[in-house]
C-alpha cells in the first residue's frame, strides 16, 4: 500500500518542479531582457563620456552652495542658473562627503541613464503581463549617437530617463498611493517642461483608478507639495517664475521655424522615419488582437506626453545641442514597445528596426562630426572632444582652444595681481563687490577659472540677470541669442578708466538706466540682502520683473526707462568675447 500510495503521488511531485523550473526560467529570461538594454547603454555611454560645459554650470552652483554661498552661480547675486533643480541638489549630496563633483555629474548621469533603461523593460514587463516578449523601442535608442553622448555629460538627462520610466512603471503597476503621486509630481524639478509628463501621468492615473473626490484631492496635494513649495522659494530668493536660462532663451515665445529645423536635424541624418514606419506597421494587426494588445490608459499616456513633449521643443525653437531635447519626448513615446509581445508582427517590426539599428549606430552620422553645423546646432560631445584635445573631456582645459586658454591666464593674473584686462575688471572689495570678474560667453569654463569670490559672467545671460532680460538679436544662434554689450557690463560692474573702445557717453547712459525703474528692481531683486521684505517684494512683482525686456542700446534704454531725451547714438562695443 506504501509504494502504491508513492507512485501515486509521484507524477504529481515531477510535475510540481518542471513548472517550477519553467517559472524559475522564465523570470530569468525576463530579468535577463530587463538587463540587456542598461548594460548595453552603459557601455555605449562609458565608451563615449565626457562632461558638457553646460555641466560645469551646475558644478559651480554646487560649489557655491557647499562653499556656504547659497545656490547661486556667483557669489553676492541671486541668480538660478540650474535648469534642473532636482539635479543640482544630488550633486551637492554627492559633494558633501568630499567627492569630485564633475565626475560625480558624469558618471551620476550614467548609472541613472542605465536605472531607466532597466526601469522602462520592467514596466513593459509589467504592461505585457506574463507574456513572452522581445526588445525593439530600445533598440532604436540604442542605435542613436545623441543617446549615446547625453548618457553622461554632467547634464540633467540622465535623471530625467530614470524619472521618466520611474514614473511610467509606477503608473503600469496601478499602484496609486500619495508616494507614487510625489514621484509623479516631480516632473517640473527634474525640468521645467517635464510638467507636462506629470500632469499627464496624473490624469492617467485617475482614469484608471477613479478615486473618490477626497482621495484625488489628497493626490493632487501630494504631486504639487514639492514643485510648489520649491517655486514660491524661487520667486522670494530669485525673484523670477522660472531658472534664468529660461529667461534668456524666452522660454514663452514661439519659434515654429527653427524648430521644425531642429527636428530635421536630428530625424534627418538617422532616417528614424524607418523605425516609426516598422512600428506602425505592427501597431495595427497588434491592436486588433486581443493577446497582443495592452492595457489602453498606461500605453497611451507616455505616447501623449512624448508628443506634447516634441511639440513644446519645436515650439520654442528647439536647442543648439543636437538632439539632446527630442529624447526625453522620444523615450517617452517608446516606452510601450520597449519591449513587445512575441507575435509574428512584432517580430517582423523588431527584426526591421534591427536592421535599421545596426546601418544607425555603425554608419548613420550628422555631417558636422566634431562642430558646429551650419543652423547653429553642435555636436556637442564632438566639440568639446575636439578643443579639449582629449577623448573623455572631464575638467576642461581647451588645450586645444588657444582663445580659452588666453581667457583662463588671464583670470588667473589678475587674480594675483589686480592686472586689468580686455575681458575683466578688479573692483575694490566690499560687500556684494566680486575681487575679479571675468566676461566670457563659455559659462561652464570661466565659472571654473573664476574663483568663487569673484564674479564670472557671460553676455547670454544663461547666470546674469542683467543679460537675460535684454533684447533678443534677430537671426542670433539658438540658445545663444542674447549678448550683452560691453558697455552695460562695465556699467554695472567696472570701476576706474573707461577700456579702449568704449563710449563715455554710452556707459554714462546705461548707469543711469540701471538706476531707473525696472533695471532697478531687477538688480535690487538680486543682490539687495535677503530678508523677509525682500523676500515679499520678490514675489509680489515677479511676474512683471520675469516679463521685463530692456534694448540693448543704453541710450535708448535710458529714455524708454528714465524718460531722459538724449541723442540716439550706438555704443561702440568691445572685441566679441
Amino acid at each position: 500500500m506504501t509504494s502504491t500510495h508513492l507512485s501515486l503521488r509521484e507524477p504529481d511531485a515531477v510535475l510540481g518542479l518542471l513548472n517550477s523550473r519553467r517559472s524559475a526560467g522564465r523570470s530569468l529570461r525576463r530579468g535577463v531582457l530587463c538587463l540587456l538594454p542598461a548594460l548595453a547603454i552603459a557601455f555605449a555611454g562609458f565608451h563615449r563620456r565626457w562632461m558638457s560645459d553646460d555641466g560645469h554650470i551646475y558644478v559651480r552652483t554646487v560649489r557655491q552652495i557647499l562653499a556656504g554661498n547659497g545656490p547661486v552661480f556667483n557669489a553676492g547675486e541671486r541668480a538660478e542658473s540650474s535648469t534642473g533643480t532636482l539635479w543640482q541638489w544630488l550633486l551637492v549630496l554627492a559633494g558633501l562627503p568630499g567627492l569630485d563633483i564633475a565626475r560625480a555629474a558624469m558618471y551620476g548621469g550614467l548609472l541613472l541613464t542605465a536605472a531607466g533603461f532597466a526601469l522602462a523593460s520592467l514596466g513593459a514587463l509589467r504592461l505585457y503581463a506574463d507574456r513572452a516578449v522581445l526588445p525593439l523601442g530600445c533598440l532604436v535608442l540604442l542605435a542613436l549617437p545623441p543617446v549615446w553622448d547625453f548618457a553622461t555629460s554632467g547634464l540633467e538627462t540622465g535623471l530625467a530617463t530614470c524619472w521618466i520610466a520611474g514614473a511610467w512603471l509606477l503608473l503600469v503597476t496601478r499602484a496609486p498611493s500619495l508616494a507614487t503621486c510625489v514621484v509623479i509630481g516631480l516632473g517640473p524639478l527634474v525640468r521645467p517642461d517635464l510638467a507636462l509628463v506629470s500632469a499627464v501621468f496624473l490624469g492617467a492615473q485617475w482614469l484608471m483608478v477613479r478615486p473618490s473626490r477626497r482621495a484625488a484631492l489628497g493626490g493632487l496635494g501630494a504631486a504639487l507639495a514639492l514643485p510648489v513649495a520649491y517655486e514660491i522659494f524661487r520667486v522670494g530668493y530669485y525673484g523670477q517664475l522660472m531658472p534664468l536660462p529660461g529667461v534668456t532663451k524666452e522660454a514663452s515665445q514661439s519659434l515654429w521655424g527653427r524648430g521644425f529645423d531642429y527636428l530635421a536635424d536630428f530625424a534627418g541624418p538617422y532616417f528614424l522615419w524607418v523605425p516609426a514606419l516598422f512600428l506602425l506597421t505592427a501597431l495595427l494587426p497588434s491592436a486588433a488582437g486581443r493577446r497582443a494588445a495592452a492595457p489602453l490608459v498606461p500605453a497611451l499616456a507616455p505616447v501623449v506626453a512624448g508628443l506634447l513633449c516634441w511639440v513644446y521643443v519645436i515650439k520654442v525653437g528647439g536647442d543648439f545641442m543636437h538632439g539632446r531635447m527630442f529624447l526625453p519626448g522620444l523615450l517617452l513615446m517608446l516606452l510601450p514597445v520597449f519591449l513587445v509581445p512575441l507575435t509574428r508582427a512584432w517580430t517582423i517590426a523588431a527584426v526591421g528596426v534591427g536592421i535599421w539599428a545596426v546601418a544607425c549606430a555603425s554608419l548613420l552620422r550628422i555631417p558636422y562630426e566634431g562642430r558646429i553645423g551650419p543652423g547653429g546646432v553642435a555636436d556637442e560631445r564632438g566639440v568639446y572632444v575636439r578643443q579639449n584635445a582629449a577623448p573623455h573631456p572631464l575638467h576642461h582645459d581647451f588645450a586645444g582652444y588657444p582663445s580659452n586658454v588666453t581667457y583662463a591666464r588671464l583670470v588667473r593674473e589678475a587674480d594675483r595681481a589686480g592686472t586689468p584686462s580686455l575681458f575683466l575688471a578688479r573692483t575694490p572689495a566690499g560687500a556684494n563687490s566680486p575681487t575679479v570678474t571675468g566676461v566670457f560667453s563659455t559659462l561652464g569654463f570661466s565659472g571654473t577659472v573664476v574663483p568663487l569670490d569673484g564674479a564670472a559672467l557671460d553676455p547670454i545671460g544663461l547666470a546674469y540677470p542683467l543679460a537675460a532680460h535684454s533684447e533678443r538679436i534677430a537671426d542670433g544662434r539658438v540658445g545663444h541669442d542674447k549678448r550683452l554689450p560691453d558697455t552695460w557690463i562695465f556699467a554695472d560692474r567696472g570701476h576706474g578708466p573707461l577700456p579702449d573702445g568704449l563710449d563715455p557717453a554710452g556707459v554714462a547712459a546705461a548707469r543711469r538706466a540701471l538706476g531707473c525703474g525696472p533695471l532697478a528692481e531687477l538688480r535690487a531683486a538680486t543682490r539687495d540682502p535677503m530678508t523677509p521684505g525682500r523676500f515679499l517684494r520678490n514675489v509680489t512683482g515677479v511676474w512683471e520683473r520675469t516679463s521685463f525686456r530692456f534694448p540693448n542700446d543704453p541710450v535708448r534704454a535710458e529714455r524708454e526707462l528714465c524718460g531722459a531725451r538724449q541723442p540716439n547714438r550706438q555704443p561702440k562695443a568691445l572685441s566679441p568675447s
